[in-house]
């Protein structure tokens, strides 16, 4: 991040700074105003629900977010869980995001990687469970 952001909590709502948890006791805006790693309560995921091997990958990116002592072990997971990946997805975006996310952890950026991994949670889910899509397919099409 090279400028100044602006993020507004909502009562109660979590942030994950440098790995430190913030929480506000009200509706608060923070203003970050230099290079920080941070991570919103919304994008956390529990380990409960890293159920598909994309959200397992997300999981293993967070860790090195939101635990800085843990950082150097979850990026040494993380290099021995993608090759499998990269072996087992055959779809272009997915393996070409993949790709750029491997760049973006080699980089130091793991906020970065984590929203990569996210746009392809739709894509994961119709590939592992293509007859799931249908359905709302047809909805969606008046169907």
């Amino acid at each position: 991040m090279s400028q100044t952001l602006r993020i507004t909590l909502k009562a109660n709502e979590k942030i994950y700074i440098n790995g430190a948890v913030v929480r506000a006791d009200r509706k608060v805006s923070l203003e970050l105003m230099n290079d920080v790693q941070f991570l919103l309560e919304a994008h956390v995921l529990q380990a409960e629900d890293a159920s598909t091997p994309l959200k397992q990958l997300y999981f293993i990116v967070q860790i090195m977010l939101m635990n800085p002592e843990s950082y150097e072990e979850a990026k040494h997971l993380f290099r021995e869980t993608l090759p499998p990946l990269l072996k087992a997805f055959s779809d272009p975006h997915i393996l070409s995001t993949l790709k750029h996310v491997d760049q973006l952890v080699a980089e130091d950026r793991p906020y970065e990687a984590l929203k990569s991994i996210r746009s392809l949670y739709a894509l994961e889910r119709q590939i592992l469970n293509p007859a799931a899509e249908q359905p709302r397919l047809a909805l969606a099409a008046g169907e």
